[in-house]
């Protein structure tokens, strides 16, 4: 009877499997798509530097602020809260909203006047933004089974890559066109600067995209839950104890990948600035390659991790995620040294190309594994708790740690190679190590998982 009952159970498994997941891609794609969005509103300020320095009169240091520290500080400090509400309201209403306040935002950017007026429109961005990841890993936790996970969040993910490159591309034909027409009087506005003018552009499309989800998109039934709930977020102090019960793992996984992530902005914050300044590129065709660059082969990055996980997990390897983002990290290090040193756009292109494809295949690896090992409860709190562990660091001090190298260190502008170099080769050799003592601790927390999830991947994991 028994074994009739497993054939049965192992049938329907079958046949989920082979379901065509035709809705849950296309929320997918919309919800990669209002990640592109948001990197684009986050990142075309990197082609701005040098307008906006002169006319706001701001030095490396200063404009480092408006890209990383301004975006940074309500980002993370108010994505607990909205996690909160996150894990037990509307995720799709909670993600439209936040797309509207960021885009209304990016175009305020466009307004500012001085320099603390365009920290303040920053600082609204990353309020917005703040809406977005928690609730997009959760709903895609929700919506997919354990073992496709990891490719969905890589899709997920490579809106980073897609986001930055078209940050580039998109921003940098913008910056050529609109520097071609000069300053624009608006009425009751006033005159218009063309970095100004970028702003508006990049901000408005946000807007459409969220009439497109409200419209098209569902909530999605949560499953994987650990303790009944009625509809409230549950205590925060739970979510503590769950974090302390399972710190060696956590613990590894936030320090990483603030290192990494420092890494990171730091490259892609100032790598267009790089090539104006060392190569002697103009900014729109500097902002154009390094979007392609990144938009290409940072996308194939994501995917080929995301894939090599899943992969490593159905061999039964259910620590693969960590295991695959310690030699992703390791993998990434030399290339983020070398390629800010190289003599010639010759050399620099392969290696930006090199670099991007390394250091993105573990975009989607931190996610697949806190989504793995979190309850549904208090998944968007923990990534929120990951993001203030990880991403003020990492966003906060990414770009103005190569500024401060760049100007109090070599006091030199067109040192600014060197600066990446140093942050590159620092950062990922300790976000190497960092992951590394956290692959045994993370085996432990998956063994704890298996008294809440519910899904076909736990059941194949305790027989294995």
């Amino acid at each position: 009877m028994s074994d009739s009952v497993d054939r049965k159970t192992e049938q329907v498994a079958l046949k989920e499997d082979e379901k065509p997941l035709v809705y849950e891609w296309y929320l997918v794609f919309l919800l990669m798509l209002a990640f592109v969005i948001a990197f684009i509103d986050r990142q075309v300020i990197t082609l701005l530097v040098e307008p906006i320095r002169r006319d706001l009169e701001l030095t490396d240091t200063g404009i480092s602020l408006l890209m990383g520290f301004a975006f940074a500080i309500f980002y993370v400090t108010m994505g607990v809260p909205i996690a909160r509400l996150s894990d037990s309201r509307s995720r799709k209403k909670i993600i439209a909203i936040g797309m509207t306040l960021w885009s209304i935002a990016t175009v305020t950017c466009g307004l500012a006047r001085n320099f603390w007026q365009l920290f303040v429109a920053r600082i609204a961005v990353g309020v917005g933004e703040a809406t977005l990841t928690p609730a997009a890993y959760s709903m895609i936790a929700d919506t997919f089974p354990a073992h496709r996970l990891g490719r969905a969040i890589a899709v997920y993910s490579t809106g980073i890559y897609v986001g930055a490159g078209l940050a580039g591309v998109l921003g940098g034909w913008a910056v050529k066109v609109i520097s071609q027409a000069g300053t624009v009087e608006l009425p009751i506005i006033g005159t218009l600067f063309p970095w100004q003018m970028t702003f508006i552009v990049v901000g408005l499309p946000g807007l459409l995209l969220v009439a497109i989800m409200l419209a098209t998109t569902r909530e999605p039934i949560r499953k994987n839950i650990k303790t009944a709930t009625d509809g409230t977020a549950v205590p925060f102090s739970e979510v503590i104890s769950f974090l302390w019960l399972n710190k060696r793992t956590f613990r590894a996984i936030f320090i990483a990948y603030a290192f990494s992530g420092t890494a990171f902005y730091g490259f892609l914050s100032w790598i267009p600035e790089y090539i104006r300044r060392t190569h002697d590129w103009d900014i729109g065709s500097a902002g154009i390659l390094f979007g392609s660059i990144y938009a290409v082969f940072g996308t194939a990055g994501t995917l080929t991790g995301g894939w090599i996980n899943d992969w490593m997990t159905g061999k039964g390897y259910q620590d693969a995620a960590l295991r695959c983002c310690t030699a992703f990290f390791a993998i990434a290090m030399p290339f983020m040294v070398l390629t800010p040193l190289m003599p010639n756009m010759t050399y620099v292109i392969p290696m930006l190309a090199l670099m991007a494809f390394t250091k993105s295949m573990q975009q989607a690896l931190s996610p697949v594994a806190i989504q793995l090992s979190t309850p549904n409860e208090m998944r968007a709190q923990v990534t929120s708790i990951f993001f203030v562990a990880s991403s003020f660091p990492s966003i906060a001090l990414g770009a103005t740690s190569v500024a401060l190298l760049t100007d109090f260190v070599f006091k030199d502008d067109a040192a600014i190679g060197y600066s990446l170099a140093i942050v590159g080769g620092v950062m990922m050799t300790l976000a190497t190590i960092s992951m590394f003592t956290g692959i045994k601790p993370y085996r432990a927390s998956l063994e704890r998982s298996m008294e809440w999830r519910d899904d076909n991947q736990a059941a194949s994991d305790r027989s294995a």
